[in-house]
């Protein structure tokens, strides 16, 4: 009980750290007014940097997997059909795939993701991941989560090397997912399609997977950019052939094909190089040994 009687821990010392407590929290709260005009000598406000986002593995396990059935059948797709009478060409390419592979699409509104989930077959479907970017998408952990469940997204990097591209994507491959890209980025602003970023050629090339275009035509009216809320419109959906990558092919050549596959489809291009004969579209209907 001497050091208590000591000075060094009696009661006026106590209160007066519970004094500089209270002038520390008090300086912290002029701090955290940032409706008040920022002082000249602060730096610039700019978005802190968030936390690296898992690759959400919970969203891939039952009961899930199980749940996101149920919303997507339940809500997603009838709501998907009454808005848009979505119409579909080329369905026999993604009907009853024999082995992982990448959809690259065109990107004009959130309602691309759903529109093209809706294109496929439900065998198809329930193995298909979506690439949703990591800075958008994951800023806020809630709504990670809540595209996670509802649209099984995994975190896609928009920006760095080629190693940030591969760190999910590949394993992802592997596992027997499929992967949904928007080679592009970004969703247009007028429905024109943009630039292919080389991401998706060189993850074909590391990977061996086939790659499927597919052009969405309507969907920026469905939901332009800045819009809230979705609106009626027509919205139609041609899927191509699978490419895969040459012999000795460069990853960025592969991707310049890739686009301009997509491109060719939203031009209406029939030629077999792009959307298939029809002997093409029965083999790859036929029943295959599951």
């Amino acid at each position: 009980m001497s050091a208590w009687y000591s000075g060094r821990y009696g009661v006026s010392q106590l209160l007066g750290a519970a004094a500089s407590l209270s002038d520390d929290l008090r300086v912290m709260r002029r701090g955290f007014r940032w409706s008040r005009p920022r002082p000249r000598s602060w730096p610039e406000a700019s978005p802190a940097i968030p936390d690296r986002p898992s690759n959400l593995g919970w969203a891939r396990m039952e009961p899930v997997r199980s749940l996101r059935f149920l919303i997507q059948r339940g809500l997603m797709m009838p709501f998907t059909e009454a808005m848009t009478h979505l119409q579909v060409e080329g369905g026999e390419w993604v009907e009853d795939l024999d082995r992982p592979a990448i959809l690259a699409a065109n990107h004009n509104s959130h309602a691309d993701t759903p529109l093209l989930l809706h294109a496929l077959s439900q065998r198809t479907r329930e193995k298909t991941v979506v690439a949703a970017a990591a800075d958008y998408w994951y800023r806020r952990p809630l709504l990670g989560r809540v595209v996670g469940l509802w649209l099984n997204t995994f975190p896609f990097s928009r920006t760095g090397g080629p190693q940030a591209v591969l760190s999910s994507s590949h394993q992802l491959l592997k596992s027997g997912w499929n992967l949904l890209l928007y080679p592009e980025g970004t969703r247009s602003s007028d429905g024109r399609i943009g630039e292919f970023k080389p991401g998706v050629g060189f993850l074909a090339t590391e990977t061996r997977a086939p790659v499927i275009p597919m052009h969405v035509r309507g969907s920026h009216r469905v939901m332009p950019r800045g819009q809230r809320f979705p609106l009626p419109a027509p919205v139609t959906i041609r899927i191509g052939k699978p490419l895969e990558v040459r012999r000795g092919e460069t990853s960025r050549a592969f991707t310049t094909r890739v686009e301009n596959a997509v491109r060719q489809l939203g031009a209406g291009s029939e030629e077999a190089a792009v959307a298939g004969s029809w002997i093409d579209k029965w083999r790859a209907t036929a029943k295959r040994p599951r």
